[in-house]
């Protein structure tokens, strides 16, 4: 494991990611809220590699792109189900009467059209240790079934970056997920008219 880690992590650096440079030692957790305001630990997530989103409202669509792609590969690959994907919500801001419940109601809605569990922090749980995250901003980690980091990034992903993000995924579920998606014969380019 130790050789994966240290493999990731050059790997990253030489692609210009913010990959962790010193990632917590060990597992990480912390106690979150489900849209519905019952506690659940991230550790729940645990036995398969994890992929947490960390955004705040204005933030949800700077890794779009490289969400649709990471659904498109796996599904491709018939890899849905080798990793937890985890949308976590930052709604510090809104956490006061009535803003909290109009944000959560908001929350269960985007749930429903994207079919992700999204969990909340109201306290702005991961902008604090250990996590330090950013909170005003898409963070993309990648923690390993054990609960450890293994990738982190804040920010919108470069392509070279998201090159990075998906050679620490593939070392994670075992299988090569570093090539886009072909487009299916016939169907339209991107791009094309």
């Amino acid at each position: 494991m130790r050789t994966w880690i240290k493999q990731a992590l050059s790997l990253s650096l030489v692609a210009g990611s913010t990959f962790a440079s010193a990632p917590h030692q060990g597992p990480m957790d912390a106690t979150l809220r489900t849209s519905t305001g019952d506690e659940v630990r991230l550790s729940r997530w645990r036995g398969k590699p994890v992929i947490l989103f960390y955004e705040d409202k204005d933030s949800t669509t700077l890794n779009a792109g490289l969400k649709e792609d990471l659904f498109a590969r796996g599904k491709e690959r018939n890899l849905l189900g080798s990793a937890f994907v985890v949308a976590v919500a930052n709604l510090q801001k809104f956490d006061f009467f009535p803003a909290r419940q109009i944000a959560l109601s908001y929350v269960r809605d985007e749930e429903k059209k994207v079919g992700v569990p999204i969990l909340v922090d109201l306290k702005g749980t991961l902008g604090e240790p250990p996590w330090e995250l950013p909170t005003k901003t898409s963070n993309v980690l990648l923690l390993d079934a054990g609960g450890a980091v293994v990738y982190r990034h804040s920010g919108r992903m470069k392509p070279e970056e998201q090159t990075a993000f998906f050679a620490a995924l593939s070392q994670l579920v075992g299988v090569d997920l570093r090539t886009p998606v072909e487009p299916a014969p016939g169907a339209p380019q991107e791009g094309a008219r």
